[in-house]
Formats: C-alpha cells, sequence, structure tokens
C-alpha cells in the first residue's frame, strides 16, 4: 500500500537538478546571509565563541543549517520555474 502511494506522488515530483557551481554560490550566499542575520539575534553569544565572527558556535552552526534549507528552497524554486 505505501509502494504504491509513493509511486503514485513520484510522478508528480519535479526534476532536482544536479549539482553545478550555480547551485553551489546559491547555497553559500544564503548562508552567509542568514549568519549575517544571526548577529541581530537576542543573544548570539549563548555558548562557546568564535574568536573572529561575533556569533557563538551554536549559532553559527544553527544559522548554517538554516542558510542551507533556505538556500535548497530557492534552488529547487528556481529549477521549478525553469531558470536553473
Amino acid at each position: 500500500m505505501i509502494a504504491s502511494t509513493l509511486l503514485a506522488a513520484a510522478a508528480n515530483v519535479p526534476a532536482t537538478p544536479a549539482w553545478n557551481p550555480t547551485v553551489g554560490i546559491i547555497i553559500s550566499v544564503s548562508s552567509l546571509v542568514v549568519l549575517l542575520l544571526a548577529t541581530r539575534i537576542e543573544k548570539p553569544l549563548v555558548g562557546p565563541k568564535f574568536p573572529i565572527l561575533p556569533v557563538s558556535v551554536p549559532t553559527f552552526v544553527a544559522a548554517m543549517a538554516f542558510g542551507h534549507i533556505i538556500g535548497v528552497g530557492i534552488v529547487l524554486g528556481l529549477t521549478n520555474i525553469g531558470r536553473l
């Protein structure tokens, strides 16, 4: 039952792009933008601190993870409309 449901849904899933430098640049830029925005949160310095960046290690990891999520959304959206 589950396999037939997944096969039925697979026909509606748009194609995902292969990795190329454009995809890497989009995800990197979105991660850096989110990292810059992470410095504006209420408590960015809770936990061990980076010596160079004005954020803590947990804030950095969270910002990079959220930046990747945003970047993947951008890549999939651009692929869906045919721009990538």
